[in-house]
C-alpha cells in the first residue's frame, strides 16, 4: 500500500464527483468510478490472479486489469497507467461500455462501481507480460467457453466482479 491514502472519484446522488479515500469508498460501499480492462488474443482473454497480499480478493482470478482513477485523472489515462503498472505492458485500448455493479468483496468491504470497460488486442506469442508481484500472482489466457466452465465449477476462485461480467456478457462480449 502507498504511504499516502489514494484519493478516487466518488459519485454523489446528483451525479457529481467528489474526492474520497479509496478504503473509505470500499468500507462504506460508496458509489465510485472504476475501470476494467480485457486484453484478447483472438478469442483468448488474458486473466490475472490477484496477489494474495491485496486488500481484497487476494488470490482470486479476475479480468486482465481493474482499478480506480485518481481524483482528477482522466479515465482513459487510468486504464493505460494501470495496465502498465500491473502487467508491465501497453496495448491500444478501446472504450466499450459503462456498467454499474455492486458486490460484497469480503473483509467488510463492498464495491459499488460505475465501470468504464476497455478492450485491447495482443499477440500472446510475442506479448511480454511482466506482472508486478505486489499486484499480480499469475496470468493465463483462457477462452470464454473454458472460463464459463471454470466459474461454474469453482466460482469462489474468481472475483465477484469478474463473475458478474461473465454472467452479464456471455462470451465476454464487453
Amino acid at each position: 500500500m502507498n504511504a499516502h491514502p489514494t484519493i478516487i472519484p466518488a459519485i454523489a446522488e446528483d451525479g457529481s464527483l467528489y474526492p474520497v479515500e479509496k478504503m473509505k469508498a470500499h468500507s462504506d460501499g460508496l458509489f465510485h468510478l472504476a475501470v476494467s480492462i480485457f486484453v484478447f488474443d483472438g478469442d483468448h482473454l488474458l486473466i490475472q490472479k490477484r496477489a494474495s497480499s491485496k486488500y481484497h480478493c487476494g488470490g482470486l482470478w479476475a479480468n486482465t486489469c481493474c482499478s480506480h482513477p485518481y481524483w482528477d485523472e482522466p479515465i482513459d489515462s487510468c486504464a493505460r497507467r494501470r495496465l502498465n503498472e500491473e502487467l508491465g505492458f501497453n496495448v491500444a485500448l478501446s472504450r466499450r461500455r459503462v456498467v454499474e455493479y455492486s458486490a460484497d468483496v469480503g473483509g467488510g468491504l463492498h464495491e459499488h462501481e460505475k465501470v468504464t470497460m476497455y478492450v485491447g488486442s495482443a499477440d500472446r506469442a510475442t506479448l511480454a507480460i511482466k506482472p508486478n508481484p505486489l499486484e499480480v500472482e499469475d496470468t493465463r489466457w483462457v477462452t470464454p467457453a473454458a472460463l464459463t466452465e471454470e466459474i461454474a465449477a469453482a466460482p469462489e476462485t474468481f472475483t465477484p466482479w469478474f463473475r458478474i461480467y461473465a454472467e452479464r456478457y456471455p462470451g465476454l462480449k464487453v
